[in-house]
């Protein structure tokens, strides 16, 4: 059998790397944690250290999303301006806007409208999630950008369904002023209006039909 030498260079280097992996893994989780608990120095300084300001957890948390979802502008706009990407989404399909959206954290969504990022995206959309939290000023920043009014939500249901949904008037006007449609109905062939006087929203339900929604 014909043995084979390996370069002492080669040797060396994976040497070095497996030297080098534990505490490369004690960074990622390192980075991670801190960005989770807030702790915004420990994310900057190790970013500045080459860490990947995309790192992800296992379900696809980046540093941004913790950000937008801490509403932490200093981390978040750290990270944007060293190429983090708006773009990512998590395993359930959230955006850093979306969470940013959920929240309620109008200056982050503001932030990360200006930085480009997806009014969409493969989950709930930010508006969705606006609406289906009552983030009035949210919506209003999000419906400034001309987002898909009718996007259905995973559970099939659109922004006006939620807000009217979940007794949130001021957005359910804002979003019928915008021109939502009142007549969808969802997978159990509820409308906005069906859903706001199933939850006991009768004013919610009063106003709709005064806009011309069919019963």
């Amino acid at each position: 059998m014909t043995k084979i030498s390996l370069p002492l260079k080669f040797l060396s280097m994976l040497l070095w790397l497996a030297s080098v992996a534990p505490a490369w893994a004690g960074v990622y989780d390192e980075i991670l944690i801190a960005a989770r608990d807030n702790r915004t120095e420990q994310v900057i300084d190790l970013v500045r250290r080459g860490m990947d300001p995309n790192t992800s957890d296992p379900s696809g948390m980046t540093l941004l999303m913790f950000a937008a979802n801490n509403g932490n502008m200093e981390l978040l706009d750290f990270l944007l301006r060293n190429r983090a990407n708006t773009m990512k989404y998590n395993r359930y399909g959230d955006t850093a806007l979306a969470l940013a959206a959920l929240r309620g954290h109008a200056p982050i969504v503001r932030r990360l409208i200006e930085a480009g990022a997806d009014l969409s995206g493969p989950g709930w959309a930010p508006l969705q999630y606006a609406a289906f939290a009552g983030h009035a000023d949210v919506v209003r920043l999000l419906l400034a950008k001309k987002p898909d009014l009718d996007k259905r939500a995973p559970n099939r249901q659109t922004a006006l369904m939620l807000a009217a949904r979940n007794g949130h008037q001021e957005v359910v006007k804002l979003l019928i002023e915008a021109d939502a449609d009142m007549d969808l109905t969802d997978a159990d062939g509820q409308s906005a209006m069906n859903l706001a006087r199933k939850s006991g929203n009768t004013e919610i339900a009063d106003y709709l039909k005064r806009q011309g929604a069919v019963e």
